[in-house]
């Protein structure tokens, strides 16, 4: 279809004005409780074991992977989802967290889809935005989990908020590209080259392309993440590209490189990992920080890390 694009347009997404106050812990449901509530698809890929000893493996919850070092950590399996930490009520993966900006997205972008883009970018219907988020002020809360489909629009904020409440935090860098290169210290979790389809990164095709015959503008359209191309949905459900692991032992952790960027821990803002779109292949070592720590759009999520034992 259209050529690549280098990905988000300061002037595209937008910024939010992050939460208030800190999560109280003690009243937060355990990830591993809403992952429960929830079953994955039966398709997914299940959770391989630990390559540790049972007992390193045990300082992470089940859905996250020990990463042994002089300061070992866990980190999330499988990009996240989020979910509302009250009620655990999932958070549609195509809006912002935000409600009042969710409907007025979801109103303005019904209109809009038949003016713009492609006869098949205006045959992509604008995707529901449930009663339940419409009628509350969700606060999220991030859960890793196979086979779903990961939400964009996520500022780095409320990706901080959203492993908070998990009983997690973001990644430090270090921590993050250590995670993604694996055990074998590599460029890619697959090798040391870059090798086109075996992580979900560098389509040809861009989803602004054809929503709006635009790759710059409309980053917040809520049908952004359901185009596809010849090769299936832009966007992959978590842990649906298998070749994109990498490795620790027999366990590893999905999607690092492509699928949706990755905010880490830094109030100046940085992403890393890359999407889908983008036209980059540096692996383990893609990074953006030319955006603020509120922006979000449809190619930014969220991975959470935790300290091992805690």
């Amino acid at each position: 279809m259209i050529a690549l694009a280098n990905g988000c347009s300061k002037s595209s997404g937008t910024t939010d004005a992050g939460t208030a106050s800190a999560p109280d812990k003690s009243v937060a449901p355990a990830a591993s409780a809403v992952l429960a509530t929830s079953p994955a698809s039966s398709s997914a890929p299940a959770a391989a074991a630990s390559s540790g000893p049972a007992d390193d493996q045990a300082l992470c919850p089940e859905e996250m992977v020990f990463i042994p070092g002089p300061k070992p950590f866990c980190i999330d399996r499988w990009e996240d989802i989020l979910v509302d930490r009250s009620t655990g009520n999932r958070l549609s993966p195509y809006y912002p967290v935000d409600r009042k900006l969710a409907m007025r997205l979801a109103s303005d972008w019904e209109t809009k889809r038949s003016t713009l883009g492609t006869d098949e970018g205006k045959a992509i219907a604008v995707p529901p935005l449930s009663a339940w988020q419409r009628g509350t002020d969700a606060d999220p809360m991030a859960v890793s989990k196979p086979g779903e489909t990961p939400n964009g629009y996520v500022s780095g904020k409320v990706a901080q908020r959203a492993c908070e409440n998990a009983g997690k935090r973001l990644c430090k860098q270090d921590e993050w590209v250590r995670a993604c290169r694996g055990s074998e210290k590599r460029q890619f979790p697959y090798g040391d080259k870059h090798e086109q389809g075996k992580c979900n990164m560098f389509r040809f095709t861009h989803p602004g392309a054809v929503l709006h015959n635009d790759v710059t503008t409309g980053h917040l359209d809520p049908r952004m993440n359901l185009v596809s191309d010849k090769q299936g949905p832009l966007l992959h459900k978590t842990g649906e590209t298998r070749t994109c692991r990498s490795d620790w032992g027999q366990d590893g952790v999905f999607d690092m490189v492509g699928n949706l960027d990755e905010w880490i821990d830094d109030p100046e803002g940085t992403f890393l990992g890359g999407f889908y779109s983008r036209s980059k292949k540096d692996g383990c070592s893609s990074i953006v920080k030319n955006h603020p720590f509120e922006y979000f759009d449809y190619s930014l999520g969220v991975r959470c890390c935790r300290d091992a034992g805690k």
